[in-house]
């Protein structure tokens, strides 16, 4: 019978050891860091979806298209644009992660969209979800 062997961060198992930084950012600490690669993940993940592609210095392919996307009307047409487009950008960059559910809401009467997510970091027994609001 074979065994799945669920593989941990050696970072995780030292308490002590920053691995990133917290977002939203706080006005006491300014950067708060967090101590787990889990949350890291977390973080980073909403860190790449709000930063939009061209804004990062030196690596203009980094971000998400999603902002771009709210431009044109939101409609289902656009909503599995944004979809498809989130997934395979997920993809490439964070290819520890598999994405379980994804669902894109519309907020018709703001021309906005809420995303949620639900994923699952490959390999562990981690799961957590993401829900950002796209004005």
């Amino acid at each position: 019978m074979a065994y799945r062997i669920n593989k941990i961060n050696p970072l995780d198992l030292q308490a002590r050891k920053a691995i990133g930084i917290n977002i939203p950012f706080s006005v006491d600490e300014v950067f708060s860091q967090n101590y787990q690669t889990k949350d890291a993940i977390k973080n980073n993940i909403i860190n790449f979806m709000l930063t939009g592609k061209g804004e990062r210095f030196m690596n203009p392919t980094f971000g998400s298209n999603i902002r771009n996307l709210l431009f044109e009307n939101v409609n289902e047409e656009s909503l599995d644009a944004i979809a498809v487009s989130l997934r395979e950008e997920l993809q490439v960059y964070f290819p520890q992660i598999l994405i379980n559910e994804l669902q894109i809401n519309p907020l018709l009467d703001s021309n906005s969209i809420n995303v949620q997510f639900k994923y699952q970091i490959r390999f562990t027994n981690i799961a957590d979800s993401i829900s950002i609001n796209f004005v």
